[in-house]
């Protein structure tokens, strides 16, 4: 047991280490050399979890789209909880903010690919249980939308990034929602809906906790 923590550990420092480097540098122009010192592992240690730079690109992806909101009984308030959520930690958790840089760079995603797949998949996913149980207008077709949010995300976030090192991404995000909602949304179900920027952040203090991707055990 104390072996399998040993091995939990030093694989969340590894990934750790990975987001912050791949957050400030960017893939190509991050090296194994600078995460391993960051890490203060061995490289041995590294490369038993991750047997290259583009495996560990791959698992920056997966711990970001880790982070989920709570169940909530309005389907659709839990996909605005998400992105909302989003939207609080990106200035704050390199994991986050890495998987943001990861997946807009053009010759680096060719490599390790994308989390924004994942991300359309679960909003999706959720938005066709919105439908379901009559969340959402009958003509709003939940893959379309889910591929639109997360392309405006993305914008929103960049153009936050750039503007202001995303000192105001949560009020932007928030606007976002503000304007698409209403346009899928049956009213009943409007009303009752949190939109309100700060959202993300009574979330995250009540609820969020180390993304699984980062403690999975070693295989």
């Amino acid at each position: 047991m104390a072996q399998q923590e040993r091995g939990v550990r030093t694989r969340r420092a590894v990934l750790e280490a990975a987001a912050v480097v791949f957050a400030e540098n960017g893939y190509s122009a991050a090296t194994v050399s600078e995460i391993l010192q960051i890490a203060g592992v061995t490289k041995g240690a590294l490369y038993f979890h991750f047997d290259s730079k583009e495996a560990l690109a791959r698992g920056v992806l997966q711990a970001q789209v880790a982070y989920v909101a709570p169940p909530h009984e309005l389907k659709l308030q839990e996909w605005v909880d998400g992105g909302l959520l989003l939207a609080h930690v990106l200035p704050r958790d390199p994991v986050v903010r890495a998987g943001a840089v990861l997946s807009s760079d053009p010759q680096g995603r060719e490599h390790y690919g994308s989390a924004w797949p994942a991300w359309v998949d679960v909003s999706a996913q959720t938005l066709t249980e919105a439908k379901e149980r009559g969340e959402i207008l009958a003509h709003v077709v939940p893959r379309q939308t889910a591929e639109l949010i997360v392309g405006a995300f993305h914008g929103v976030q960049l153009y936050s990034q750039l503007e202001c090192g995303l000192a105001d991404v949560e009020r932007r995000i928030a606007v976002l929602y503000e304007h698409l909602i209403p346009a899928i949304t049956v009213p009943a179900v409007l009303v009752r809906l949190d939109l309100a920027p700060d959202r993300g952040a009574r979330l995250y203090s009540q609820a969020v906790s180390i993304p699984s991707a980062l403690v999975d055990s070693a295989r």
